[in-house]
């Protein structure tokens, strides 16, 4: 049997909790699991405390032939040399925009002014009657 060490999801829609299984790779995604070892949870913000993973199982898994996918590899890597990083800051939040006005176009004043000038001149000229 292919053992794998994998993340099975939880949660609710668009709100992704994971818990840490050890699997038949076999089964899918969200199938029967050997073991549960672990959580992560995207949603705490810090991101030392997203992941929860007992190593000692994770270290006898991996001792009788169980590989990590490549996600809970990285997990894994990030566990046990305790490197997280930090959660970017927000953007700070700006004002919205005004909309500038529209300048009028050129060409269409100039000819709306010469064709309003030619109706003025054939009204002032007296026709014959």
């Amino acid at each position: 049997m292919a053992v794998r060490i994998r993340m099975k999801r939880m949660g609710r829609k668009h709100r992704p909790f994971y818990r840490i299984c050890v699997m038949d790779s076999r089964k899918q995604r969200d199938g029967e699991a050997i073991e549960e070892i672990g959580t992560y949870d995207t949603s705490v913000v810090d991101k030392s405390k997203r992941v929860e993973i007992n190593m000692e199982r994770v270290d006898y898994w991996m001792s009788v032939g169980a590989k990590p996918s490549e996600n809970v590899a990285t997990l894994i890597k990030k566990v046990k040399k305790n490197k997280f990083g930090t959660a970017a800051a927000p953007a700070p939040l700006t004002a919205p925009k005004e909309p500038a006005p529209e300048p009028e176009p050129e060409e269409a004043s100039a000819e709306a002014t010469e064709a309003g000038s030619e109706e003025t001149a054939a009204e002032e000229t007296p026709s014959e009657g």
